[in-house]
């Protein structure tokens, strides 16, 4: 019977700037040059069981990655580390490698929330004090921003899919809503900084780092490296 384990990984450096079908490819390899026993699909055309959490846009850093696979034999966690990272380029780094419980639900799908770290370029950084902006919208019981999508633009109501506030100037951190109902990001929070005060948002004008990702238990947000076990 397989064995459904979830990898946390890292991604940063020059990495950032590839895509996650790049980096999905990578990850078909890196288990196979790591001799992982990854389960196949059956069918025509059987392909790795794997599972990627909420792919990170490109240019972006992350500290919390997640993807889920299924494997065919039990091999430890700290082995299963080693190997690994021995084949890892850099910019990749696995971080944990947990077995999950039966019934657990994909990474995909149950993801709630995230937390992010923003700060400016130094040649972007603007005249005023975001962050202290920031708090103080947070304060309203209303923040509109101007989002635009594929199909449509409109003015939408972000406060529900901000949770919290923290840091400073420098290293503004913010935990958001994620997933199918309510995804934010974080370059929108900041827009609506900028709309306030009626300010163009320069383009590029942000560094943007995952920090983690949660789902939720009984209310309470936990990250999805909590869900399961290590493998002795």
């Amino acid at each position: 019977m397989n064995v459904k384990v979830r990898i946390k990984f890292s991604k940063y450096g020059l990495v950032k700037f590839i895509g996650h079908l790049d980096v999905m490819r990578y990850f078909q390899k890196l288990l196979r040059r790591a001799d992982i026993p990854i389960a196949y699909s059956t069918g025509m055309s059987p392909h790795q069981i794997m599972s990627f959490a909420m792919p990170l846009g490109i240019g972006l850093e992350s500290d919390a990655e997640y993807v889920d696979i299924e494997i065919t034999e039990r091999i430890s966690s700290l082995t299963a580390l080693k190997l690994m990272n021995e084949q890892n380029v850099e910019g990749i780094r696995i971080l944990s490698f947990r077995e999950l419980p039966e019934g657990a639900v994909n990474a995909m799908a149950s993801i709630k929330a995230a937390d992010y770290e923003v700060s400016f370029r130094e040649e972007m950084k603007p005249d005023f004090s975001c962050f202290e902006m920031l708090k103080d919208m947070y304060e309203e019981p209303q923040i509109s921003v101007f989002k635009k999508t594929k199909k449509s633009e409109m003015y939408v109501d972000i406060k529900p899919g901000i949770y919290r506030i923290w840091g400073n100037d420098d290293r503004i951190g913010m935990c958001l809503s994620c997933g199918s109902t309510l995804n934010i990001k974080p370059e929108l929070v900041i827009q609506a900084v900028y709309d306030r005060l009626k300010k163009d948002f320069p383009e590029h004008a942000l560094l943007i780092k995952r920090k983690e990702i949660y789902t939720e238990s009984d209310g309470v947000r936990i990250s999805l490296d909590k869900i399961g076990d290590d493998i002795l």
